[in-house]
């Protein structure tokens, strides 16, 4: 009885793990078929996109057996899955043969997967407070890069305005506010993290509200 029980529960982990390859190669696999078909129904369908979506969207699935492991594997698989996003996007543009409108999606896909890391957050705080600035960061960059798409669609106009003057701005905000975030924490190096923090924010916000009022 106790071998039987053994053998069941060593041959567990293994089976999980095939399960989780088969859902991330079924996941790639949809994938990677809506987009071709969605291309083909388009009338702007570029074949020889498939060699770059297709390896884009195995990428992406070898991140997921990762993912589901858990611990320090994971971190590993987040990052191959966002690797194999952005090939698959790049992919995506050059099927529907829309990447002159379509470049601002280069720049959100790797801002959105810094973004992303936002839920891992370290234990010591000015490593925990650094790594959430650098995430809110990467998240105005995934906004600034929906402005612009919206900008090549012709859904917004800004005029000659540098509107993008706002989210260096904002930028500015966001490393100011966890500057005032670490003051709450006692750790060594407090003050000296927190001026280097103060200073670039006071000058991108000072930069950003230059250029939006064209000073």
């Amino acid at each position: 009885m106790s071998a039987e029980v053994g053998q069941v529960m060593v041959g567990r982990p293994g089976a999980s793990a095939g399960r989780h390859w088969l859902v991330s190669l079924a996941v790639a696999g949809l994938a990677a078929a809506a987009i071709t078909t969605i291309a083909r129904s388009s009338g702007h369908f570029n074949w020889w996109a498939g060699f770059v979506l297709i390896p884009g969207a195995l990428i992406a699935a070898c991140g997921g057996p990762l993912l589901a492991r858990g611990g320090g594997r994971a971190f590993a698989g987040y990052v191959v899955a966002c690797a194999g996003a952005l090939v698959f996007a790049t992919g995506a543009l050059l099927m529907f043969g829309v990447m002159g409108r379509g470049w601002p999606v280069m720049i959100m896909v790797p801002c959105l997967a810094v973004a992303g890391t936002y839920l891992w957050r370290p234990a010591h705080p000015l490593a925990r407070g650094l790594h959430r600035a650098v995430a809110l960061l990467a998240l105005t960059g995934a906004l600034l890069g929906g402005t612009f798409q919206l900008i090549r669609a012709g859904l917004v106009d800004f005029g000659d305005t540098d509107w993008w003057g706002a989210y260096l701005m904002l930028a500015g905000v966001i490393v100011l506010g966890n500057a005032v975030e670490l003051t709450r924490h006692r750790m060594p190096y407090r003050l000296q993290a927190i001026t280097l923090l103060v200073g670039p924010a006071a000058v991108a916000f000072l930069l950003g509200l230059r250029f939006l009022r064209g000073w």
